[in-house]
């Protein structure tokens, strides 16, 4: 699997490593964590020079300049020290256990925080690095995404598409399926598809007819070539699922899926923990694209975390197959031990 490049240009940027994420690491920077991960891979899992290149998205010159620069700072002795050090193993677990090709795990305080703001801000600060012009990116909704908005870099680019996956546009509320998409586009000065529908029809024929006849298949049919998708996942506990708190679902609906093995959402396609969409008939009132254009996309990105996402994290993995995942460090070592 590789980064989408531009469709300008064939020569695609290298992908970025060693984000940061929480107050408590702001004067690291970026070269700090990269640095860390080399020398992780170097000395404590063996990886040849080459190999650490290749998953960093970097020269192998430069890669022997900072396993030199790691021993002149004291950082490699029989074991790595650095602040960075558990989150770079959890990154590493996470990217072994799940086939992943990147991911990030945001640190966090305490288990009992809110980790959104965490998450969000390494999703904001990814995705500042990863987009560039010639691109088309598929987006979700939700908090985690509304979130990572005042860490995205803005700057213009060229000829940058970016698709609401959701509807939901005739809902005038702050967590809109459609906000995030626009905010997103105007960040790069892009060019925003909107699908002009509630989330949920009253029924399949009317779903069929609003993309058939009322102009929507055209942006259903540009979310089947996506080089970026970027994707959150619900959970469906009442206390904190956006889904049911923004009055898209009712409590009984709620219910009634719990009934039914579901355990998450994923642009309001509910399923099991093994991504599975589960027998409920809400699944044919949506008015979002679906989970196998969703695994088309070139480069597929997914952020969630939370101690009541577990099995909807695992799930969302399952279906979706995600080149990079975002989270924090209580919610991956959730992941893994749930995984086992």
């Amino acid at each position: 699997m590789k980064k989408p490049v531009s469709r300008r240009s064939e020569k695609g940027r290298k992908s970025a490593n060693g984000e940061l994420t929480g107050d408590r690491l702001a004067a690291l920077s970026r070269a700090d964590h990269t640095r860390l991960r080399a020398a992780w891979m170097y000395y404590i899992e063996n990886m040849t020079q080459s190999d650490i290149a290749d998953v960093l998205g970097i020269g192998r010159v430069t890669v022997v300049r900072m396993l030199a620069e790691a021993r002149q700072r004291n950082e490699v002795r029989i074991t790595i020290e650095g602040e960075l050090v558990e989150t770079v193993k959890l990154e590493r677990e996470l990217e072994k256990r799940f086939g992943l090709e990147r991911a990030i795990v945001a640190p966090v305080s305490d288990a009992s925080v809110n980790v959104i703001p965490a998450i969000g801000a390494a999703t904001g600060r990814y995705l500042s690095e990863m987009v560039e012009s010639d691109l088309r990116v598929g987006v979700g909704w939700g908090r985690t995404l509304l979130s990572c908005l005042p860490y995205i870099t803005p700057r213009p680019l060229e000829n940058l598409q970016v698709i609401s996956l959701l509807g939901g546009i005739i809902h005038a509320r702050r967590f809109n399926p459609a906000e995030f998409a626009w905010q997103f586009a105007q960040a790069f000065r892009g060019n925003a598809y909107l699908i002009p529908a509630p989330a949920l029809v009253d029924s399949a024929e009317t779903r069929q007819a609003l993309i058939e006849r009322c102009g929507l298949k055209d942006i259903f049919d540009k979310a089947a070539e996506l080089d970026i998708v970027v994707l959150s996942v619900g959970g469906l506990a009442p206390a904190t699922t956006t889904t049911h708190q923004v009055g898209f679902i009712t409590e009984a609906q709620l219910m009634s899926l719990q009934e039914s093995g579901a355990v998450g959402d994923i642009l309001f396609h509910f399923i099991d923990q093994k991504g599975r969409i589960v027998d409920h008939p809400i699944n044919e009132l949506v008015m979002s694209v679906g989970l196998d254009r969703l695994r088309l996309g070139k480069w597929r990105i997914l952020t969630s975390g939370g101690a009541d996402k577990t099995g909807a994290l695992l799930g969302a993995i399952a279906v979706i197959e995600p080149h990079v995942l975002i989270t924090d460090e209580f919610s991956a070592r959730r992941l893994l031990d749930a995984a086992d």
